[in-house]
């Protein structure tokens, strides 16, 4: 199998592997019990909260330990929201958001806040300028994602960041897909983001949120007593010190990652720029490692199992909603028609993608443009 499609989920690392059997035989106990056993156990869960926080420069008691990205994303927004809204309800986003975040602001919708979407233009962006158009006394958040993960293009929160609190306006951000990948996280100056571990070669269902401890927040559910109130349930030890431990090695080796990446996306572009059927979405200043592309006149559906049928593995958009043939929300955003966007396909790599791999899909898809261009000209005659 030839996996490009790591921007669903990646490999877990040997190194996370080992810290999550190691943990898991020798800190099996409940974090919050009051035995010795509890109290190793809570003190590996904060030494990993000190050493993520560390990694990407920022205070240790800001750092919450998640459920992975979805779970982050609405316990973040949902908290903000409630901590500032003696100040206003009204929430600014993107019309291009990740389906969690989507699912977040539908709940507070339902609570009485008011939910603004600002469009990307043409690139895929959203200027600064139609934010301050959209900017209202009572607007307490904005919540706009680092790159989108259908597409991989990339928003500039260091400008974002700089508006938003000259209007003391609070920023989240979902950065699932730059976290250790593009960026450096340590001079990233917004309020609150969200990072998931099975991104970054960690396991599932674990990951972490950042929000400054000068914030005041208000968690959904009160009188929990985990992640310091921020959410309930038994803590994962095993995942979170497996996790930190992918966090660690993707974050020292993200210069190195990023190079061979964009090498290798680099490849592909010169290679599919042969097949005129082939049409490269996305932008060049987004992320290497989303690849966003479409077959001419073929659904990004059939793509994929034709892909899948030689033994690729790439995805039709975002893994949280794969199985619904819905077009792509992003593409139909960037202007594209409902045809065209239902034409997506992601192809995502990783440090793990070969120069073999790559030679691999793009002779897959002359093999599939080929055959369905043989198909339409039969249909024609």
């Amino acid at each position: 199998m030839v996996y490009l499609d790591y921007a669903a989920t990646t490999p877990m690392s040997e190194n996370a592997i080992e810290a999550f059997i190691h943990t898991s035989r020798n800190y099996f106990e409940n974090t919050e019990s009051l035995h010795d056993g509890g109290m190793h156990a809570k003190e590996l869960l904060e030494h990993a909260r000190k050493a993520l926080a560390k990694a990407i420069g920022k205070e240790s008691n800001g750092i919450y330990f998640t459920g992975g990205g979805s779970d982050g994303n609405f316990l973040a927004i949902t908290s903000l929201a409630f901590g500032a809204k003696q100040k206003g309800r009204h929430i600014i986003t993107s019309n291009v958001e990740h389906p969690s975040v989507e699912y977040a602001l539908e709940f507070l919708k339902e609570q009485g806040f008011v939910v603004t979407r600002v469009p990307v233009d043409p690139s895929g962006t959203i200027s600064i300028d139609r934010i301050k158009k959209n900017v209202r006394p009572d607007t307490i958040l904005a919540t706009i994602q680092h790159v989108n993960s259908e597409t991989g293009i990339k928003q500039d929160l260091k400008s974002i960041s700089y508006f938003l609190k000259r209007n003391n306006i609070l920023f989240h951000s979902d950065c699932v897909q730059s976290f250790s990948k593009v960026d450096n996280f340590n001079f990233i100056n917004i309020d609150s983001f969200t990072v998931s571990a099975h991104k970054i070669h960690g396991p599932k269902g674990t990951g972490a949120v950042y929000i400054s401890p000068s914030i005041h927040i208000s968690p959904l559910l009160a009188g929990v007593t985990h992640e310091r109130g921020f959410r309930p349930g038994t803590v994962d030890l095993p995942s979170i010190v497996s996790f930190v431990t992918a966090a660690e090695e993707s974050l020292n080796n993200q210069s190195s990652h990023y190079d061979h990446v964009a090498k290798m996306r680099k490849l592909f572009i010169s290679l599919i720029l042969n097949n005129k059927d082939v049409i490269l979405e996305g932008s060049k200043d987004g992320s290497p490692f989303i690849i966003p592309l479409r077959v001419r006149g073929i659904e990004g559906q059939i793509v994929m199992q034709e892909l899948s049928r030689r033994k690729i593995a790439v995805s039709t958009g975002s893994a949280c909603k794969n199985g619904q043939q819905s077009p792509s929300k992003t593409l139909l955003a960037l202007g594209r028609t409902d045809s065209e966007a239902h034409g997506l396909v992601r192809v995502s790599l990783s440090h793990l993608t070969t120069a073999k791999d790559i030679h691999t899909i793009y002779k897959a898809l002359n093999e599939i443009t080929d055959q369905f261009l043989s198909i339409r000209e039969v249909a024609l005659k």
